[in-house]
């Protein structure tokens, strides 16, 4: 039976999967220690309760973002009324109108912006070049417009904090960090086999044809763990000479995923330099840190001031196959470098860069709110 003074909350996404790491694993599980805590979600797998936090499904999400942000949307706002919960949180842009109909309600609304949109625009195919500046721009100005109304903005990198920070006094980096000790499984250097892994959203942009295509130049193997975007890529990269150095696992549990990390010497994050990756903070380059194993990444300011400043990794020109390559096979033809900056990226992530950390931010975010 729910307490009477517990206060109920609903997070809210028809994009992200129900077990999204930062959405459910993350904020929900943190929340739920305090808050009776619901999630919104949009997958077709009806309801579940896991941890305390309940799950309802709004049924199968539409194909395109205009029908999701038309049907999916306005399922979840109907939910979301039924529900009639203290406080919404929600995670998609195509959702801001019904957060802003949530508002006018009298609810107290958090947007989590895990994206910086705008620029997030122009590394989408399916738009004209011209075309791009002016719906980037509109885009923008239709999510400050909004942005305004919100109690909270929790943005998952500072640089986003930045630009909230000018319309919403109440925006915050809530940052994607890992979990402490979720993925290092403290296995032995001498155990690790001669791989590197990438993990994680496979696609152009992010760099998957350069990455295979450095294969060509070294010896060793890569574990490419995660789901194609595009079936057209997945087809042609298999053409490629790189491919047969790569073992493909497909999407895997967060377990499977740190047995993974634990037998390989390196992961990699080489995105492709576009305006939206260039300010972005990867999970995947802290996950890496926090499995004690050295980050091959790609060159931007930011990246390359996260991995140098903790001596934890190799910075390189992602656009580079040879560059890529060079990087791999000087992490793991040198263990003991190696297996330094893997410890050196432990340190950090006990440091500073964890969850635990994040969650006291939000905590507090919550507590503010509830307590007004």
């Amino acid at each position: 039976m729910i307490e009477k003074h517990k206060i109920r909350i609903c997070h809210i996404t028809t994009v992200h999967p129900r077990n999204d790491v930062r959405i459910f694993h993350k904020e929900c599980k943190s929340l739920a220690k305090h808050y009776d805590v619901s999630i919104i979600v949009a997958d077709g797998l009806g309801f579940e309760e896991i941890d305390s936090i309940k799950i309802f499904d709004v049924g199968l999400r539409q194909s395109s973002r205009l029908k999701r942000a038309k049907i999916d949307s306005k399922k979840a706002l109907n939910k979301a009324i039924e529900l009639d919960c203290d406080l919404y949180h929600f995670h998609d842009p195509e959702l801001v109108k019904i957060a802003v109909k949530l508002k006018k309600k009298g609810k107290k609304v958090i947007y989590d912006t895990h994206e910086d949109l705008p620029r997030q625009i122009y590394s989408k195919p399916y738009l004209n070049k011209y075309a791009k500046p002016f719906v980037a721009k509109f885009v923008e100005w239709h999510e400050n417009k909004a942005a305004k109304q919100f109690d909270y903005i929790c943005c998952a990198t500072p640089f986003i904090r930045d630009r909230f920070l000018k319309i919403n006094e109440n925006s915050i980096d809530i940052n994607n960090y890992p979990i402490l000790h979720e993925l290092n499984l403290k296995n032995d250097w001498e155990s690790k086999k001669n791989t590197v892994s990438y993990i994680g959203g496979i696609s152009d942009i992010r760099g998957i044809r350069e990455l295979i295509k450095s294969f060509e130049f070294s010896q060793f193997n890569l574990n490419l763990v995660g789901s194609f975007h595009d079936k057209d890529i997945k087809d042609e990269i298999e053409k490629y000479i790189g491919w047969k150095n790569v073992k493909f696992h497909g999407y895997l549990s967060r377990k499977d995923m740190a047995i993974v990390l634990s037998s390989s010497k390196a992961g990699i994050v080489t995105f492709l330099p576009l305006p939206n990756h260039i300010n972005a903070q990867p999970n995947k380059i802290f996950e890496y840190m926090s499995a004690g194993i050295p980050v091959i990444a790609s060159n931007f300011p930011l990246w390359k001031e996260i991995i140098e400043e903790n001596n934890c990794g190799i910075c390189v020109n992602p656009e580079s196959p040879e560059e890529i390559a060079e990087a791999i096979d000087k992490i793991i033809e040198d263990n003991d470098t190696a297996k330094k900056m893997g410890e050196n990226g432990i340190i950090a992530v006990n440091k500073k860069y964890n969850w635990k950390i994040e969650e006291q931010k939000l905590i507090e975010i919550y507590k503010n709110l509830s307590d007004n």
